[in-house]
């Protein structure tokens, strides 16, 4: 088994101090030896060592909470769900712990760069419903973005395009040629000197769907580290925030029948946080 560890896992990864430490363990909770013979069609679960992380600036402002719902008004900088370098650093592990809500999940994800609206069940048993609802296209959601102003660009406009994200790579890529699989409704909302407020209505969620289109149409999201070219950009920066605001979203409720509206109390531009060495609080 130990072996087979050091083949799956990457170098980084001390495989011999978490077996001698007991720290692989098989799905009867049995520490993993060293030498056990190895076992096909099983698993070996771990908790992998967390870094440090420093807190995201910020407020998670609480738009709405009730039963089955909580709608938060997500900062910049800060993921959905715990993921890669970003685990307490993260709306769904801080809401459970503030809110006391230990089964809270979000029904939909916005990018750890993205901030605005994000919409969250209380317990396990609504998750589904309201998951679906998004994956059925039942949510109306708007977007505010600043970009460069193109006087030029003919809006509003729908850009259709199939977007494909390879394992490994930061960037979406344009299939050219393929069906269309993302879609978005691009207008102006308002103009600031030499750039703009852009008003994005997609009506497919596709993964950096918006800072692909935006980018296609030559006036890329102001803040963008990935598009139109990737920036060497600390992880931890929070100096310059993404300007993409999930602004509104909308559904009629899948439980009671109700109109939902919920709309961030957030502007664009998106301005920088201060950084107070705390973590950030609920509002």
């Amino acid at each position: 088994m130990g072996q087979w560890l050091r083949s799956r896992l990457p170098e980084k990864v001390d495989v011999a101090g978490m077996l001698e430490d007991g720290r692989f363990v098989g799905d009867d909770g049995r520490p993993v030896r060293e030498d056990d013979p190895y076992r096909p069609h099983t698993f070996v679960w771990f908790h992998r060592d967390l870094r440090v992380e420093p807190p995201v600036p910020g407020v998670i402002d609480v738009l709405h909470r009730d039963e089955r719902l909580v709608v938060v008004d997500k900062p910049p900088f800060l993921s959905t769900i715990p993921r890669g370098r970003h685990v307490a650093q993260s709306v769904v592990v801080r809401l459970r712990e503030e809110l006391g809500l230990p089964e809270l999940s979000p029904v939909h994800r916005l990018d750890r760069v993205t901030s605005g609206v994000l919409v969250l069940t209380t317990e396990r048993r609504w998750r589904g419903t309201y998951q679906g609802l998004f994956q059925a296209r039942g949510v109306a959601k708007t977007y505010l973005a600043l970009a460069r102003h193109d006087p030029a660009l003919a809006l509003p406009v729908v850009v259709r395009n199939h977007l494909r994200k390879d394992r490994g790579s930061l960037q979406v890529a344009v299939v050219a040629g393929a069906p269309p699989n993302a879609q978005t409704l691009v207008g102006l909302d308002h103009v600031l000197g030499d750039h703009a407020v852009y008003r994005l209505t997609p009506t497919t969620g596709r993964t950096h769907q918006l800072r692909v289109h935006l980018a296609g149409l030559g006036v890329p999201i102001v803040g963008d580290p990935l598009y139109p070219e990737v920036l060497d950009v600390e992880v931890d920066d929070f100096s310059t925030p993404l300007q993409l605001l999930a602004h509104e979203l909308s559904f009629t409720d899948p439980v009671d029948g109700s109109e939902r509206q919920f709309v961030s109390r957030r502007t664009v531009p998106v301005h920088p946080e201060p950084v107070t060495g705390h973590p950030p609080h609920l509002r």
